[in-house]
Parts: C-alpha cells; structure tokens; sequence
C-alpha cells in the first residue's frame, strides 16, 4: 500500500472516530440528556460521582475520555469509576473475566511524516504535523477478578460539610475577582472579573457553587490565565463553544469535589447542537479546554496540589 494511501486511511479512521463520539452525544442531546450531567444523582447512577482514573497509575482520565467512560458506567451499571487495561488487570495479579466486552478510550497527537520534513528543509517552509487518533481499550474494575484489595472499586464520599467551604476556599485561593450581587451571574472579560447572584437567590444552594465553578471556568480563559477565544458575540458558534467548554469546565470540577453536577444554561443545548453538527471534532476540542480549564482551578485547592495526578488527556499526547 502506498504512503499516500496509509494516510488517506488514517485519515478515514480518525475521521469516523470523531463521528462515533459527536453522533452518540448528538443523540443524547437530541433526547434532552445532558451526557456530563444525568444520570447522577437519580437511581439510575448505581456508581458515585467521580472523575474515572486508572486504577493501576491512579491518573484520571481527562478530555473526551470523561464523556465516554461516564457513559459506560451509566449503561453498564458499573458501580465504580476506575478502569485498567487487559494487561494493566494481569501486572496487578487479576485478570478480566472472560467474556467482558471493554470500553474504547482515544489518544491523540501530532506527527510529521519523513517525506514533510524533507519538503519542509528543502522549502525553508515550517513542517506541518498530521494529527491523528488511537483507540485502547479498557475494562472497569467491576469486569475483573482477583484484583488486589487495595484497587477499590467504589470512590470514598467526599467528607460531610467539606464540599462548600472547598469551594469557597477554591474562590479565593483563584485570586479571581469573585463579586457577589445582582440577579444574573457572568463573566466580563475586560474586566476580568465574575459576578454571581448571592446564594440566597438560588432555590437549592448547591447551585450557586455549580454557578460559580462554571463563571470561574470561564475566567480561566483570560489571557493572563489559558488564553482562549473569548471574543465571540452573544449567539455566535464562538460564544456557544466557549459557554461549552464552561459547561463541561463546571462538570468536571463537580465530579472532582462530590458535588452532583446539573446545566446552568439549557436553553444553550439547541446551539451546542448547531457546533457538534458543522465539526465532529468541536466536543473533543471543547473537553480538552475544559479539563485543562479544571485542571487550573482546581489546582489552587491546597491539597489538589499536593496529590493531584497527571490527567490523561484525549488530546494532548498522553497516554493511558
């Protein structure tokens, strides 16, 4: 087979990767779900809410790979969020149970092909790097035998009365202009600063902690901070992609403190819709910025400095 042909098909593999993924939240959407947001919390979630790790290296998987575990757990009924591959379950002396269907996650990088950088030293031009996918395959905890004790399946509860003031100590440590007042809760670039209504305007109070996470979400694309695109107009595939990203930012950060998630902004659901559509690879986009945007606030937590892993991230080159 030719170099030219290996690619095409490289590329109609990656391509249809990206289909499988954005076709099945797609779906879920259209169906009024909220994939990084039900189940939890009814009783259809048999697993507590976490972000799913590696059971072996103890990382947590990040990106798209969030989306696509949670998923299984909720269709499989798994009661755990940890997950090893076939031979991660054998090097920690247990196997998995014969029969057991795994769950694809995806790894991506960029890559400059042999011929590229000879075109790109005799042009002078700078080389262009391929993206490309890979898929693994893992097994839930709940798939396998034999494992060790100390691999729990099920996550510890996160301690009672801890979840808030963890969130108001997140708040300050950020060194975010954090306001509280008003009837309406945004971010404001320019200023940088957010502003949340107080918690007394919310019916249930954990909400206002879910708003802020999302609003902190979005000022953690600041310049001075991650530098994202802030700069679309209310209505425009811009600004749903970054209220996308805020959204999955507030998902994420929730599963990390206990804190069960919900959408702050539903009517957004008809223009996330509209992104997913035009680019199959927006939600993978959009995943990756929100955990690196979590991964930033919850980095001020003084003790999610000291114990937090490496995330594996879907597509930024890390491996599961």
């Amino acid at each position: 087979m030719s170099r030219h042909a290996v690619r095409a098909r490289a590329g109609e593999c990656r391509a249809n990767l990206y289909d499988e993924i954005t076709d099945k939240i797609i779906a879920e959407l259209q169906g009024g779900r909220v994939p990084w947001v039900q189940p939890w919390g009814t009783a259809a979630a048999k697993a507590p809410l976490a972000m799913p790790k590696n059971a072996s290296t103890s990382r947590q998987y990040s990106g798209v790979n969030v989306h696509i575990l949670w998923g299984a757990v909720i269709e499989h009924g798994f009661t755990g969020q940890s997950w090893l591959t076939f031979r991660q379950a054998l090097s920690l002396g247990g196997h998995v149970r014969k029969g057991e269907r795994g769950t694809t996650v995806v790894y991506a990088d960029r890559f400059i092909p042999d011929d590229e950088k000879k075109r790109a030293a005799e042009s002078g031009e700078e080389a262009q790097a391929i993206p490309f996918l890979k898929r693994f395959t893992v097994f839930n905890t709940d798939q396998c035998d034999e494992l060790p004790d100390k691999i729990a399946t099920v996550a510890p509860p996160p301690p009672p009365g801890m979840i808030e003031p963890r969130v108001e100590t997140l708040i300050k440590a950020t060194g975010i202009d954090f306001r509280i007042g008003g009837n309406r809760a945004f971010y404001v670039p320019a200023g940088d600063y957010v502003q949340v209504p107080p918690p007394a305007a919310y019916f249930e109070p954990i909400n206002w902690h879910r708003t802020a996470l999302h609003e902190l979400g979005h000022a953690s694309g600041h310049h001075s901070r991650l530098n994202r695109d802030l700069s679309g107009a209310h209505g425009s595939k811009k600004y749903a992609f970054e209220e996308l990203v805020a959204e999955l930012c507030a998902a994420f950060s929730c599963a990390s403190l206990g804190i069960v998630p919900t959408v702050r902004h539903a009517d957004y659901i008809g223009s996330w819709l509209e992104v997913l559509r035009e680019d199959n690879r927006a939600i993978v986009r959009a995943a990756s910025q929100a955990s690196k945007a979590a991964d930033f606030i919850l980095g001020f937590l003084p003790d999610e400095q000291a114990r937090r892993e490496i995330p594996v991230d879907a597509v930024e080159g890390r491996a599961a």
